[in-house]
């Protein structure tokens, strides 16, 4: 397994919608194992492809205290959204920034996992979030997309400030 490198805001390929995964083979597993070793030194809760450049529909996630319930969604799909709920968001590729987003409150996600099954999951709470925020990713947005203009200025000017004083 290897650490990849995470794409950071407002790099334009984190905008790039990801391709469906048309076979899950060998390399396919090798990557969710590196996203998920990944993920899990960043520390973060959840990692898609798009984030360590490589623009196919993988995410993995946990949002377990113990480490230790790693999902892999393959060409997740939401079926069902329902209700509201706003959550502090962060996220790998925005160090350092944290916003309240409105997402469904429960979500049903459809996806293949690592031997090709399809599955079903019925989400709520940090799990349903963790879902909505990962495929955004699938499909070229980040959590700071939700926000107004305004704080996506801010964001972009603090992390090139950021940039500029770790250079």
């Amino acid at each position: 397994m290897a650490l990849l490198p995470i794409l950071r805001y407002p790099d334009p390929r984190l905008t790039k919608i990801a391709a469906p995964v048309e076979n899950i083979d060998d390399d396919i597993r090798r990557l969710a194992a590196d996203m998920a070793e990944t993920m899990y030194e960043a520390p973060g809760i959840g990692l898609a492809a798009t984030q360590v450049n490589v623009h196919k529909r993988l995410i993995v996630i946990d949002i377990s205290e113990t480490r230790d319930e790693l999902l892999t969604l393959i060409n997740p799909t939401i079926v069902v959204a329902d209700g509201h709920q706003v959550y502090e968001e962060g996220c790998l590729s925005v160090p350092g920034i944290y916003d309240k987003v409105e997402r469904a409150a429960t979500v049903t996600v459809r996806y293949l996992d690592l031997d090709g099954q399809e599955c079903s999951l019925d989400t709520d709470g940090l799990l349903a979030v963790c879902v909505q925020h990962e495929i955004d990713h699938l499909n070229g947005k980040v959590f700071v997309d939700h926000l107004s203009r305004l704080k996506q200025e801010r964001i972009r000017s603090k992390l090139a400030k950021q940039a500029r004083i770790t250079a």
